[in-house]
């Protein structure tokens, strides 16, 4: 039974899939305020706003609150509350975590929050915050195995995930806005701090040749620093992933640098420069304690743990890719209903094809219809470009790229061209070609049939490599079906599949 983060005080489970639900997140450095369009397996934030207060910054060697974050929260705060409402969202959850729990006068903070905002606040506990930061991770990566780290100013949440259940979990003060207060801002103390933290969890040891996902923005400045180190063609955190070996080189580096020297690393706030150096020696300290085989980056933390945890079973049990595919597929196709006949128009032609791959199918399926309203001189381009910066598609690079390659395969032959062909270097030759041969597939598929459903099923496809050959088969009441357009797709699926075109003409369904 998968342990899941209890929700009292808390909004309830979902009724209405299309309401609007928000977060105000109160956390020791910033507060944020993100709208989901609804409550849906693969909800996509329409407003995201984050304002660093600074509200932890003194908590060390004060014990309370720091005077100028908590006037710059209660504004944001009091403004985020007429957002809500300009926009009607009436379903929302505002939580705070580490600097308010643990200060002297957080809970005056909390009562001044519902005096003036009208807005009641509920302070997580260290576990809640750390399973909900979870339940975020596994949202986007059902049956994550490894362990996630939240790091947020002012904690560190850690929790042992076995194949997408919650086993241990701690919550530890090393957040760096703490660390550099507890360490005078000096490099070997605060790293004597860390490891002093990080021996009490015997269970790390678990995560040696496992995964470790990473949540929060100061380590997703660390995978910005990388991308921009390396060249990386895509710029999308969210499942960015790398050894451990490769992270910890540029963490250390940056573990040791100085605020001018990180000055205009891209994706890098100027206002998180500060923290970065600490946040990235936690880093490089976890990875030599606990030696993770990769660390998987994540978007995903405690706002879309609670916007998960409100779903129902049913729901979180959907596989994020399809449903986010065909909440997709339902506001762009022009027919309903036809992309369960384009799965099985192309089945024939991948026949070994393993489970991930099926889906990956099915995606391209649902996907297919998404560039219709666009130039046809511009569409493969933009409808491969909207399905590889899409937010809401929950997969990793790769499998990103690969949907991107066949949805452009979809609106044309040419080559690839711009960011798509340089992206296109992250898939090896034959899972490239594989996209190629699907997009092709499919719009031949959509050329017979003209999107309607109904039509393709009178039509089917046949490899036979033996006679080196790829069959269309077709009834012979149906023979005005192939027009020139078709049998040109026809044959150009063919020679990408390295086979001859063969015409097969059928009195007969069955024949």
């Amino acid at each position: 039974m998968r342990k899941t983060a209890e929700r009292p005080g808390l909004a309830e489970e979902a009724t209405d899939p299309l309401e609007r639900y928000g977060v105000i997140d109160i956390g020791s450095n910033s507060i944020r305020l993100v709208v989901f369009e609804g409550l849906l397996r693969a909800p996509l934030p329409m407003f995201n706003e984050r304002i660093l207060c600074g509200l932890g910054r003194n908590l060390h060697d004060t014990g309370r609150l720091d005077p100028e974050g908590i006037e710059g929260a209660l504004l944001n705060v009091e403004r985020f509350g007429v957002l809500l409402r300009a926009m009607g969202v009436t379903r929302f959850d505002a939580i705070a975590t580490a600097a308010v729990r643990d200060a002297e006068d957080g809970a005056k903070f909390v009562a001044e929050v519902e005096r003036r905002c009208g807005i009641r606040v509920r302070v997580l506990s260290g576990a809640e915050e750390a399973e909900l930061a979870a339940l975020g991770v596994l949202s986007g990566a059902p049956g994550a195995d490894g362990v996630v780290g939240d790091l947020g100013g002012g904690s560190l949440e850690l929790v042992h995930l076995v194949e997408g259940d919650i086993a241990e979990q701690a919550t530890l003060p090393l957040g760096p806005l703490n660390l550099f207060a507890a360490s005078g801002g000096q490099r070997k103390r605060a790293r004597k701090i860390i490891d002093d933290a990080l021996a009490g969890l015997s269970w790390l040891g678990k995560m040696r040749g496992r995964a470790f996902y990473a949540v929060g923005g100061n380590w997703r400045a660390l995978a910005h620093a990388h991308m921009a180190h390396s060249g990386y063609p895509l710029n999308i955190i969210h499942h960015y992933r790398l050894r451990r070996g490769d992270l910890a080189k540029i963490a250390d580096l940056i573990s040791r640098q100085s605020r001018e020297s990180l000055t205009g690393i891209r994706g890098v706030s100027s206002r998180r420069i500060d923290l970065l150096p600490l946040a990235a020696l936690v880093m490089v300290r976890l990875l030599a304690v606990a030696a993770p085989r990769d660390v998987v980056f994540s978007a995903h933390g405690l706002r879309e743990g609670l916007s998960f945890a409100c779903l129902g079973e049913r729901s979180r049990n959907e596989d994020p890719l399809l449903s986010a595919a065909a909440d997709i597929y339902t506001r762009t196709a022009r027919f309903p209903d036809h992309a369960p006949e384009l799965l099985q128009w192309t089945e024939s032609l991948f026949p070994e094809e393993s489970a991930p791959e099926r889906r990956l199918r099915q995606a391209v399926c649902l996907l297919s219809d998404v560039g219709w309203r666009v130039h046809p001189d511009y569409r493969a381009a933009q409808a491969s470009a909207e399905v590889l910066h899409a937010r809401a598609l929950h997969v990793d690079h790769q499998e990103r790229v690969f949907l991107a390659l066949a949805v452009y395969g979809r609106y044309t032959s040419r080559e690839t061209h711009g960011e798509l062909r340089t992206v296109e270097k992250l898939l090896d030759a034959g899972t490239a070609k594989r996209a190629r041969i699907l997009g092709s597939a499919v719009r031949l598929g959509e050329t017979l049939c003209g999107g309607v459903p109904g039509v393709l099923g009178r039509f089917s496809l046949k490899p036979a490599p033996r006679r080196s050959s790829l069959g269309l088969k077709c009834r012979r009441d149906d023979q005005n079906m192939l027009g020139e357009v078709v049998m040109r797709r026809f044959e150009a699926l063919a020679a990408l599949m390295e086979l001859e075109p063969e015409l097969r003409i059928v009195d007969e369904e069955g024949a």
